[in-house]
């Protein structure tokens, strides 16, 4: 790898420019090329900048890199290519930026361009990367059979089978990493165990479609389904459309824009036939791609203004939770009733009339029947969860907890304080923050596959900032997150100390209790 930029710079060869260069040239957003003002703001905020100290690792080095080309200095190499390549793609460097830079967009750019042109990728990369992001990805019902797959392999005795013979031997150590602590996977997702349309409990606020995901859905099913029964609680009807797909975020951030454009549509049409108020996600990563939708689509006529409608819709559901649910006065009423006592001062985390963006209805009719306002047939039963008759951020056990910021959810949804103040409402939990929080854990979609030596890094500089918390519980808000921390908790022999949960899962424990 160079060393300096200006090893990255080769003059621009007297044939003219290659074919990557042109489609370059005409994909990427010159304007925000020259937004960059080269001050220098984004480089502590850049992961990979503070691992190496090399300019061409930052923000504003493949900055540089990128308007070289389009200036013509330059014709791209496989240098160029493995920069691109070697960013995590946090987008830390876009808050602090002082002339914002959309320089997630720009490298999105970049990667489908080079994707377009690329020769350095071996047969098996090529031959996996278009099963996952055509063949698998798109199609729910092929994750499904891969989760049923997953399943097969952990329950029937399959695993121990092939870690007792040495088979796993033959991977990677990062691969054998990572499927020592995928979660338990599920052929069933969340509408396939509890239905499509759950009635908010007590006066409905708004109506809320959930946005389940793929990776999600199979291998965080529990966690759809108490982020279902938490939106219930907080008064919220919860409707999950049948027809979404995967957001397109892996494929958006590998350079696949076609793809993710197609995934894209479908889930603007699925949400906008359900008729929802809010587009919740769980799932940082996917809720950062469904907010930019409207980028996305820009330059399609048909699509733009749906795009725009799904874009502003979409929130994380620890910000619907604390800016328009009621959890707040449920806990109060699980106080009156001796159910258990809030912690702290008592500030509010939401109430049932505390306001909505425009178009969404702050307050609706208390009536809630078993068919919803937009006319789908409620789940016999509800949600099938235990939270009625234990509200209340309540439990006798004093844990001690911490959180780990998911990047997309921080930088592109700019939604931090969100779950920190439902963590510091959670009674006998004391919140510890986490130094650094903010910084990437290394995870990154599928970059800590992708580049497991550079991920590997930024976690074990992350651990040790967890280590320093002694919390019980290491929380965040993304799956590709969650497992990362996990995998930091095994490697560096905390796992008989700690425990890494999706926030929602926590939450849902405390409220409900374990079951």
């Amino acid at each position: 790898m160079a060393k300096t930029l200006s090893d990255l710079l080769p003059s621009a060869p007297d044939s003219g420019c290659s074919e990557l260069a042109t489609t370059l040239k005409s994909a990427l957003d010159y304007d925000q090329l020259t937004n960059c003002m080269r001050c220098g703001f984004c480089l502590p905020a850049c992961p990979t900048f503070r691992e190496t100290g090399i300019e061409a690792e930052s923000p504003r080095g493949r900055i540089a890199l990128m308007k070289a080309v389009a200036d013509g200095l330059m014709d791209p190499d496989e240098a160029f290519e493995t920069q691109m390549n070697h960013c995590l793609g946090c987008r830390a460097c876009e808050p602090a930026c002082p002339a914002d830079v959309k320089y997630g967009q720009l490298l999105e750019q970049a990667r489908d361009s080079v994707e377009k042109h690329t020769t350095t990728h071996r047969w098996w990369v090529k031959a996996a990367r278009k099963t996952a992001f055509d063949g698998l990805f798109p199609h729910q019902n092929r994750m499904r059979l891969l989760g049923g797959a997953l399943q097969m392999y952990q329950k029937t005795g399959l695993r121990k089978l092939v870690r007792g013979a040495g088979l796993m031997k033959m991977f990677p150590a990062h691969m054998r990493e990572m499927e020592a602590i995928l979660p338990d996977a599920s052929y069933k997702g969340v509408v396939e165990q509890i239905g499509a349309f759950h009635p908010a409990k007590g006066e409905r606020i708004a109506t809320v479609g959930l946005f389940r995901g793929c990776i999600m859905d199979v291998l965080f099913t529990e966690t759809n389904k108490h982020t279902v029964e938490l939106l219930n609680e907080a008064g919220f009807d919860v409707v999950i459309p049948e027809s979404q797909n995967c957001c397109g975020a892996l494929h958006a951030h590998s350079g696949e824009q076609d793809g993710a454009k197609a995934l894209a549509k479908g889930n603007i049409a699925a949400f906008k036939a359900a008729g929802v108020d809010w587009i919740a996600s769980n799932a940082g990563g996917c809720g950062a791609l469904l907010v930019e939708y409207d980028h996305l689509l820009h330059d399609d006529a048909q699509w733009k203004q749906d795009a725009a409608w799904c874009a502003t819709r979409t929130i994380d559901v620890s910000k619907l939770l604390v800016e328009h649910g009621r959890l707040q006065s449920a806990a109060q009423a699980a106080v009156a009733a001796g159910a258990g006592s809030m912690v702290g001062s008592g500030a509010s985390i939401g109430g049932a009339n505390n306001g909505s963006r425009s178009g969404v209805p702050a307050s609706a009719p208390a009536a809630v029947s078993a068919i919803s306002p937009h006319g789908h047939a409620a789940a016999s039963g509800g949600c099938g969860g235990s939270c009625s008759g234990g509200l209340g951020f309540a439990s006798d056990e004093k844990v001690r907890i911490t959180y780990q910021d998911s990047c997309h959810l921080r930088n592109v949804m700019r939604s931090s304080e969100a779950p920190r103040k439902l963590m510091r409402s959670v009674a006998n939990a004391e919140f510890v923050e986490l130094a650094e929080a903010d910084r990437c854990c290394g995870s990154a979609g599928i970059y800590n596959l992708t580049q497991p030596q550079m991920a590997g890094q930024i976690l074990d500089h992350k651990m040790e900032h967890v280590k320093h918390t002694g919390a019980q519980y290491l929380l965040t808000s993304n799956p590709g997150c969650l497992l990362q921390m996990k995998n930091g908790i095994e490697k560096h022999g905390m796992s008989g100390q700690m425990e890494a949960l999706h926030l929602v899962d926590f939450l849902h424990e405390r409220i409900c209790g374990k079951h």
